[in-house]
């Protein structure tokens, strides 16, 4: 497969490195230029797929494949399986601090900085020495694909974004907060809401907002609590508790996606986030802006498919346990996987009595529970289900010994590191602190395994789902069926309604497929729940179709 390797010049312009012939391109002849080579089905190669896929998706058209440096550097420099002295160069500080682009940068080509030129096929180069050089080079190089096809899809979710009707959000923020308020104000529902909160607790001058101000009135109200979290709430009784969690419930809706946000994140009738590919150490995605992770319950009424269009919401049923049989090749679980549910198959197969211990064991597993009911499962369940559990075991205890662990497909976990002095020197004070450390170390290096695979089966599937949805229309991204929502275990596709059921099926054969690439030597099912809704409300909902009532006020 040609690679053609595209690097940012002073004035302008862009150095192409196709089969090995360099070339100018003036920065109005890009597009042009891209749109020319696509239909060869190159390997474009590029310092940071969010700099540079954006202005091409704009100029309508759509790269099939990329290499993304900045990420494929990330992931290379942590794995355990590359030599990361392949990667040393003149430019190697530089490349290591490159950072993602993000909706706010002016344009493909910002300030003359030392981030700026970096010769793109040099450090595609090095990372394929890397790889090459690796034991796990065919897993290595299947991540790398991976990771940089999540980068073309994070991009197109923005380009495309999310149909969001504004005149309902605005009709839902009216309805749970009252008028939309000046600047700096609170809307009048939340202030009445802080009146009762002030009221319950005898102190009329308090801020709500402020946990150490909130904390010192409910201490002088008899309420001593730890801190101001909705769980702790909860357990108490006392009358301003019922307001106090209302308003904190509200507060977050007004702040987090209010008039001010909408203002920022919806433009033309879509809502357009920014995804980080690779945002947190586990590979799974986090968000540059506009909270593209989360959509809270109270403002899902206003994702509203496109009239002649629905979405199809799907999402992988207990993916992380199933990764688990996989990644193991533990048969006995990998068999109780078969169908729609993992913790019955359990129970059917003899492991448990109940749907909920076969829950509590796995995720007790997963997630380091040594106690109480969960704990008294795992010990039952290692002895039925000895490879799956034995891998998070052996994980967690590696982190305690300090070690690095890795996922299937070699995304290394940091080790726990050096001791700094004072880490020592609090040690020998207090050893049973330095174990504490070790343990917590412990019981997150158990769960990145797991938690890490599960992100890499979730790129194959969206990578994989991209392709087909693409296969199923004409014209640019917008037009045909299109990945608009991906939140790690669930997509949301906008897609035109006569093709919702054939897009129901592709996701199901993508994630097939999926497990198929990952697991080779073991059959994994990875079935779908899916719903096919105009408002993303619905979704999950018994007897929600296309076509639903979504008219204001109704």
């Amino acid at each position: 497969m040609t690679r053609i390797s595209l690097t940012r010049l002073p004035g302008d312009r862009v150095l192409a490195v196709d089969a090995g012939l360099e070339h100018v391109i003036e920065l109005a002849d890009l597009s042009a230029y891209v749109e020319g080579r696509e239909p060869d089905g190159p390997r474009w190669v590029w310092d940071d797929t969010a700099r540079w896929y954006p202005p091409l998706l704009e100029a309508g058209i759509r790269v099939e494949r990329c290499h993304d440096l900045r990420l494929g550097r990330q992931l290379l420099r942590r794995a355990p399986a590359a030599d990361a002295s392949l990667l040393v160069a003149e430019e190697s500080e530089h490349w290591d601090r490159l950072r993602p682009a993000v909706p706010s940068d002016p344009a493909l080509f910002s300030v003359d900085d030392s981030t700026e030129h970096l010769r793109a096929d040099l450090e595609d180069a090095r990372q394929r020495a890397a790889v090459a050089a690796s034991s796990e080079a065919p897993r290595l190089g299947l991540l790398l694909a991976a990771e940089s096809a999540g980068a073309l899809v994070a991009a197109e979710m923005t380009h495309t974004g999310v149909p969001w009707r504004t005149d309902i959000h605005e009709r839902l923020l009216g309805e749970q907060l009252g008028p939309r308020p000046p600047r700096g104000a609170r809307p009048v529902l939340l202030e009445a809401l802080a009146g009762e909160v002030r009221s319950a607790l005898a102190a009329p001058g308090l801020n709500p907002d402020s946990r150490p101000e909130l904390l010192g009135a409910l201490r002088r109200a008899g309420v001593e609590v730890p801190d101001t979290r909705a769980s702790t709430l909860r357990a108490v009784e006392h009358p301003a508790v019922v307001p106090l969690l209302r308003y904190k419930q509200l507060a977050h809706l007004f702040s987090t996606n209010g008039w001010a946000w909408a203002d920022q994140w919806v433009k033309d009738g879509r809502f357009r986030p920014s995804y980080q590919p690779a945002g947190s150490i586990t590979g799974r995605w986090s968000s540059n802006g506009g909270g593209a992770l989360s959509f809270p319950v109270q403002v899902r009424p206003a994702a509203v498919a496109d009239d002649g269009w629905v979405f199809v919401v799907a999402d992988v049923a207990q993916l992380e346990p199933r990764v688990l049989a996989g990644m193991s090749g533990d048969r006995a679980l990998a068999k109780a996987a078969q169908g729609t549910d993992l913790y019955q198959g359990m129970v059917d197969d003899g492991a448990v009595g109940s749907r909920n211990d076969a829950k509590l064991g796995l995720l007790g597993a997963m997630y380091g529970a040594t106690s109480g009911e969960s704990g008294r499962m795992v010990a039952g369940l290692t002895r039925r289900y000895p490879a799956a559990f034995g891998l998070v075991e052996e994980a967690a205890r590696a982190g305690e010994r300090g070690l690095g662990v890795r996922t299937l497909l070699g995304r290394g976990c940091p080790p726990l590191g050096e001791a700094s002095t004072t880490d020592v020197d609090t040690a020998r004070a207090d050893p049973e602190s330095e174990t504490r450390r070790r343990r917590s170390y412990g019981r997150f290096s158990r769960n990145f395994v797991v938690q890490g695979t599960g992100a890499e089966w979730a790129l194959c599937w969206i990578a994989d789902l991209r392709n087909r949805l693409w296969r199923l229309g004409a014209g640019p991204v917008e037009a045909r069926p299109h990945l608009v929502f991906f939140l790690h275990d669930e997509v949301v596709v906008h897609t035109p309604a006569h093709l919702a059921d054939v897009v129901v099926a592709e996701a199901s054969h993508a994630a097939a497929a999926a497990g198929a690439l990952l697991f080779r030597q073991l059959s994994i099912d990875f079935p779908l729940n899916t719903s096919i809704v105009r408002s993303y409300a619905d979704a999950g909902k018994p007897g929600s179709v296309p076509g639903a009532d979504v008219t204001p006020g109704r």
